[in-house]
């Protein structure tokens, strides 16, 4: 009788104008919620990987584990979430306009231009992963310089500082986009690999396996949903593919966004990456560290979101 009643009820509440619409701010806010969970939970190994590709002197002769152990010793255990408040002001919009944008592309995709299946999930991936960045891109240009920062090193002394320091010697606005050139060009095909691959693999889980791997979301119980490790594995599984495919370009990215603080800052290109350092230890340094962060990474926030959803009555 309860389950009726819900569904009996439903229409009702859904069409009330502030239900309607707020749905745009609902998805918002899920996503936003997503992003940081997500990064939060990732936040010491994400330090360590800009500290590798744009190859600190402080760390540049560690690997992975041996720099997780060294940055606490140096800079003692919030050393690893140096420029992690940064990303939080940078993630909350980034993960909110990136999911929220994902639900709005797929819908124009499939009603207006005629694109559904997988291709719409990958088209409509990568254009929101690139609306999400240039919106968001001068605060992660800030996170990465705050990041790359080692103690009794220091050229910024927080947030408003650095964006005041690049504004000024950087060449005003220009200097927050540093990078993103190679940062669209690599977004694309993660986040619409990241997408494809969640969207693809839960679409046949529910297909194939709805009594095993589904059950029904609590704020609407005729939408079947993954169940929540299920939905974990096949977000790491998103992540892991797509990190592998974009990584090179993250590299570059990350290289340009910290300009000045380089001491080959004109030499940002993969062609000097890989000239100089080669394919290991240049293009795919701390590639490894990647593939630990990025599937936790993921999982939460593909995770998250779909638990927003409920939580919020997106379903």
């Amino acid at each position: 009788m309860t389950s009726e009643a819900a569904v009996s009820t439903r229409p009702t509440m859904s069409s009330t104008p502030s239900k309607g619409d707020y749905h745009w701010l609902r998805s918002f806010v899920a996503g936003g919620v997503a992003g940081c969970c997500a990064k939060t939970t990732i936040a010491p190994l994400d330090r360590v990987k800009i500290l590798l590709q744009a190859q600190n002197p402080h760390y540049k002769h560690l690997g992975v584990i041996s720099t997780l152990r060294a940055v606490p010793k140096k800079e003692g255990i919030l050393g690893l979430y140096k420029g992690n408040g940064a990303m939080m002001v940078r993630i909350f919009p980034y993960g909110a306009i990136q999911f929220m944008a994902f639900d709005k592309y797929k819908k124009l995709l499939s009603k207006r231009i005629g694109i559904s299946g997988p291709i719409h999930r990958l088209m409509a991936g990568s254009m929101a992963g690139m609306t999400a960045v240039i919106c968001t891109y001068p605060l992660d240009v800030v996170r990465a310089r705050l990041a790359f920062q080692v103690k009794g090193d220091h050229r910024y002394t927080g947030i408003a500082n650095a964006f005041h320091t690049i504004y000024l010697k950087e060449g005003g606005v220009l200097g927050f986009y540093r990078g993103l050139t190679p940062t669209l060009i690599g977004m694309a095909p993660y986040a619409g690999l990241s997408f494809f691959t969640f969207g693809t693999l839960k679409s046949l889980g529910l297909k194939h396996f709805p009594e095993l791997l589904g059950r029904p979301s609590s704020d609407n119980p005729d939408v079947l949903i993954l169940k929540t490790h299920v939905n974990l594995l096949c977000g790491g599984v998103a992540g892991a593919i797509a990190q592998t495919a974009s990584y090179p370009l993250d590299v570059a990215r990350r290289r340009m966004q910290l300009g000045s603080v380089l001491p080959d800052s004109e030499k940002c290109t993969l062609k000097y990456v890989y000239n100089t350092f080669g394919v290991k230890k240049g293009l795919y340094r701390g590639l490894s560290l990647n593939y630990i962060r990025c599937v936790p990474s993921q999982a939460v926030a593909f995770t998250t979101y779909e638990f927003m959803k409920q939580v919020l009555h997106l379903n």
